[in-house]
């Protein structure tokens, strides 16, 4: 049974105007609101609801897009996703201002509750849990922003829009401020909730993502040590590795034990995973529909991403899929090309029903990164052991050897490891950034499409420039202040 949702409806902002413009719907920074503990709640709950504009199909168009994993189907002619899949894009790419804008919509939120919880008469508990869970929204948001932007400003208070004016602080200041908010969200934060608070962040998440950040601020001493504080202690966060990989979006289980960090969809009128729809069938398969209202094949996978999946990895049949039931005439159908089925739900007949929830942190997350910190601290057969958790549920108990290797070696299969996991999650053009392995990865995809796939892929290698390791700042936010916010090199 679904759990129950705890964020209002009416609190989502889908906006995508940009954080400076002088009538700010979105801010709950008013003098009178803040007078009990149910306006402090309802301003924290705002700040969750951005996660929805941000991980409902945004960080997929800028996290896998522009990468080896994902690729526009015929359902999608939108001439910005072409340009991000093509890597062609530039600073007035639109779903590139999206990502900007969405994420200050949610430091907004995060701030006003920072600063207009702590006045507020009430339960110092709550009061004290509250605020830390907006720091830990906050520092999210700014960790989106600095690994897609670099240094950004950096807003903390917003009593009036001229606070959020200002020049890009340095990556170092922003990574100091997103540290700062996480080691309070992991001492204030509980462990669990009860049946009504489900999705909200606990300490668990606070430590993993601030695991993550360590590792992509390269300080693998520091990862490792935050890492372990859970992975070596995992049963009193309550989390481990599903048996059956498909658990963690089937709706009985997929708030179970590797959901760290996520968010709750649920049936219509509630808010609904639009990604069934967009991941589809339509263009595909036999006669151009499968009986499915709103499936139009929009994100498809790479042919490569198919092919790079072994046989027996019991993985690639979740991820990915050929064949299909017709709705129409219940005859299985199959594909002429793989598809995404992480989010297909068989047996409904409109991909508005779709109520499978977006893991923004997993468990899985958790042990690839503490096997990737051990192996760059020197700790090489625990890291194998590490990896081999994640590697035997794939493969039905069957270990990887991966005694002999270097560090190097190893470091390439658990990239390698990241991205046959993770498809469709929004981690892989972090991860390659992160590693400086963009680059490299992407000419040589751009070989292997081309040749397998769709000719026309060689212009990725034809495209990528080196400062693609960084998002250009959208144009409209430094048209608006050219004196203070500069451009990212090469844009």
């Amino acid at each position: 049974m679904k759990k129950i949702i705890i964020f209002s409806i009416a609190l989502i902002n889908t906006a995508c105007e940009s954080f400076l413009d002088e009538k700010p719907a979105d801010r709950l920074v008013e003098s009178n609101f803040y007078s009990g503990s149910k306006d402090a709640e309802a301003a924290v709950s705002a700040a969750y609801q951005q996660l929805t504009t941000i991980y409902n199909r945004l960080m997929y168009n800028l996290g896998e897009l522009p990468t080896d994993v994902m690729k526009n189907g015929l359902g999608m002619p939108n001439t910005y996703l072409q340009d991000l899949e093509f890597l062609r894009f530039n600073a007035s790419n639109t779903f590139v201002a999206d990502m900007w804008n969405n994420n200050y919509a949610g430091i907004m939120k995060a701030n006003s509750a920072v600063n207009n919880i702590p006045r507020i008469t009430m339960n110092s508990t709550l009061q004290e849990r509250l605020i830390a869970e907006a720091q830990f929204l906050r520092a999210l948001y700014y960790f989106n922003l600095v690994r897609y932007f670099g240094g950004v400003p950096l807003v903390t208070k917003l009593e009036s829009i001229n606070d959020a004016l200002g020049p890009r602080a340095s990556v170092e200041e922003v990574y100091t401020q997103i540290i700062d908010d996480l080691k309070i969200a992991e001492t204030v934060l509980p462990v669990t909730y009860g049946e009504a608070d489900l999705a909200r962040a606990t300490k668990g998440a606070a430590k993993i993502l601030l695991g993550k950040v360590y590792l992509t601020k390269g300080d693998f001493e520091s990862a490792k040590t935050k890492l372990a504080e859970v992975v070596e202690n995992e049963s009193d966060y309550g989390y481990g590795l599903h048996a059956d990989y498909g658990a963690n979006w089937r709706p009985e289980t997929e708030a179970g034990i590797e959901a760290v960090f996520y968010i709750e969809y649920k049936k219509p009128p509630l808010i609904t995973n639009g990604e069934m729809g967009l991941a589809g069938p339509k263009y595909s398969v036999p006669g151009g529909s499968i009986g499915v209202n709103g499936s139009n094949e929009a994100d498809i996978p790479t042919q490569e991403l198919w092919d790079s999946f072994d046989e027996n990895d019991l993985r690639r049949g979740i991820n990915l899929r050929y064949e299909f039931t017709n709705m129409s005439t219940l005859e299985v159908v199959r594909s002429s090309i793989p598809l995404f089925g992480k989010y297909w739900i068989d047996g409904i007949t409109a991909s508005n029903q779709c109520d499978i929830n977006m893991h923004i942190i997993r468990y899985a997350d958790a042990l690839l990164m503490y096997a990737e910190a051990l192996n760059e601290t020197g700790e090489s057969s625990k890291a194998h052991s590490v990896l081999n958790r994640v590697r035997e549920r794939a493969f039905g108990n069957s270990s990887g050897n991966f005694s002999g290797l270097t560090k190097e070696q190893f470091r390439t299969i658990i990239l390698d490891e990241r991205r046959l996991e993770f498809p469709i999650e929004g981690h892989r053009w972090f991860d390659l950034a992160r590693t400086g392995t963009f680059i490299e990865r992407m000419k040589a995809h751009s070989v292997y499409e081309a040749g397998v796939a769709e000719s026309n892929k060689t212009q990725l290698a034809q495209n990528i420039k080196d400062y693609m390791i960084l998002m250009p700042i959208p144009q409209r936010e430094i048209d608006l202040r050219p004196d203070e916010l500069t451009q990212n090199p090469g844009w």
